[in-house]
């Protein structure tokens, strides 16, 4: 934490609660609800010309409907290893292909998979609210030692944790509505 003053603190804890914010997002995009999206193969790696590369740099992918997603390989001979790491990835999905693409049928989804999931997403979310509580802990802790060291003011110190806890109250919102678009998501039939 490299809080000077007030202002920068603020500053400091936005940058990291967004980050939280976005890894949660991350995190959810891989959960696999009922319709197709090319985020739940974001954590794939190909083993392509001698290493691991993530999909979408050895393939096109898209989602013709909303229960189909497509693998376009750039270089056809790479079928065997897209269909391989799609595989490996343990993502419940059975890749099928016709010598030119990977087309990927997205199963529905059972109701006891439908709790799992829920649960997990709301884990994610616990894990990312609590990244950002901690956050806030820290910026709180430099304003306190700041305003022991004579550095800022005590008012200087109030309005930074206030805006502080504004940034933090905003944060934890946005990851509320993750999971609520998730859920959502995860319940639709």
């Amino acid at each position: 934490m490299n809080v000077t003053d007030g202002p920068s603190a603020v500053d400091e804890a936005r940058s990291g609660m967004k980050g939280q914010v976005d890894h949660v997002q991350h995190e959810l995009a891989g959960i696999r609800t009922g319709r197709a999206s090319v985020g739940i193969l974001d954590s794939v790696r190909v083993e392509a010309y001698g290493s691991q590369v993530p999909m979408n740099q050895v393939a096109t992918l898209s989602v013709p409907e909303s229960t189909l997603i497509v693998v376009h390989p750039f270089d056809p001979g790479q079928i065997g290893a897209i269909e391989r790491a799609i595989q490996a990835a343990n993502l419940g999905l059975n890749p099928t292909n016709d010598g030119k693409v990977v087309r990927l049928p997205i199963p529905p989804l059972n109701d006891d998979r439908r709790k799992e999931l829920s649960r997990i997403v709301h884990s994610q979310a616990e894990d990312g609210r609590n990244g950002v509580r901690g956050i806030r802990r820290a910026v709180n802790d430099a304003l306190k030692k700041l305003l022991k060291n004579h550095e800022i003011s005590e008012d200087d110190e109030r309005r930074a944790i206030d805006s502080v806890q504004k940034v933090t109250d905003d944060h934890i919102a946005k990851i509320d509505a993750l999971q609520k678009a998730k859920d959502s998501e995860l319940l639709e039939h």
